[in-house]
């Protein structure tokens, strides 16, 4: 079994570049990383839409950018302006994203692509910008705010879900490279918190096969569309725990090697169901897998 990374912290204020500041568990974590005296960079695609919000960061000493995440090109110029100005990224929080919604055979190749742009190649961009910094100067951590349809799926949420799986399968990786720099990956996995995700959803463009009525599918699509979906989780209550964890404060304080971080009591099943899927898979297929090995002469 391998021996878990010890992560150390610098004792001084981290610089956070947080992406989808505009609202939502961005906004809470960039003023809850603020509140505590950290430098925030926040993000967001139309910094002129929510111009209290802006006045209210660079009031408080951060800074507000423009960033696209899925511009080819944004990730390295703003990073490359950031660092041009004196600024080193300490704390990476990749939350920008919306999801499009319907059954998988309803999906069209664009609107896959779109949703794997902004989920999965937008922040893969800037952890690629990114870390570099991190680990030359031995500290840094990642924060991918993932979700639990990458981990557990949900009926309707195959496009969402796939783009976060496949950023959680690049992390997890990317985790164990650079763990050796002193550079942490923390995942969360959301459940459904009080943040405008249902109302910013997308839906598909083909509509619905009539074999799909009455189904799970259609009922989530049902309550996600119209406004029905209730949140059970308080996202300034979840960029609370984020934030300790990060700085190993609080909830975090002795967690600081901790790769999953899991918010939401609706998570809880869900990441259950998942171990027991597992733990079942071996029960039934265990001696199959264990009985399919190159025979030695």
């Amino acid at each position: 079994m391998a021996t878990q990374t010890t992560f150390t912290k610098p004792n001084r204020p981290l610089t956070w570049l947080i992406t989808g500041s505009s609202s939502g568990l961005g906004l809470s974590l960039a003023r809850a990383a603020q509140s505590n005296g950290h430098i925030v960079i926040a993000t967001s695609r139309q910094p002129s839409r929510t111009p209290a919000l802006v006045s209210e960061i660079t009031q408080n000493g951060g800074e507000w950018h423009t960033l696209d995440v899925n511009s080819a090109t944004a990730a390295s110029e703003l990073v490359s302006k950031l660092e041009s100005a004196g600024h080193r990224i300490d704390v990476l929080v990749n939350n920008a994203g919306y999801a499009i919604l319907g059954a998988v055979e309803q999906f069209s190749d664009e609107e896959l692509r779109a949703q794997m742009e902004t989920v999965y190649f937008g922040p893969s961009r800037l952890i690629r910008v990114v870390v570099p910094g991190m680990r030359e100067r031995r500290f840094g951590v990642v924060v991918n705010i993932s979700s639990g349809a990458g981990l557990e799926g949900r009926d309707s949420m195959g496009a969402y879900a796939a783009a976060k799986a496949a950023m959680d399968g690049l992390c997890k990786v990317l985790g164990k490279e650079v763990a050796p720099f002193n550079v942490r990956l923390l995942t969360v996995w959301l459940g459904v918190f009080n943040t405008q995700f249902g109302t910013g959803c997308l839906s598909a463009a083909n509509p619905l096969p009539v074999d799909y009525v009455g189904s799970v599918a259609a009922h989530m699509l049902d309550t996600i569309r119209n406004g029905k979906l209730v949140a059970d989780g308080d996202k300034d209550k979840a960029a609370k725990a984020i934030y300790e964890v990060v700085v190993g404060e609080g909830v975090g304080a002795g967690h600081e090697s901790e790769a999953f971080l899991p918010l939401g009591r609706d998570m809880i099943p869900r990441v259950e169901l998942v171990r027991d899927r597992l733990i079942h898979a071996l029960d039934v297929f265990g001696d199959v897998a264990g009985n399919v090995y190159v025979e030695k002469e």
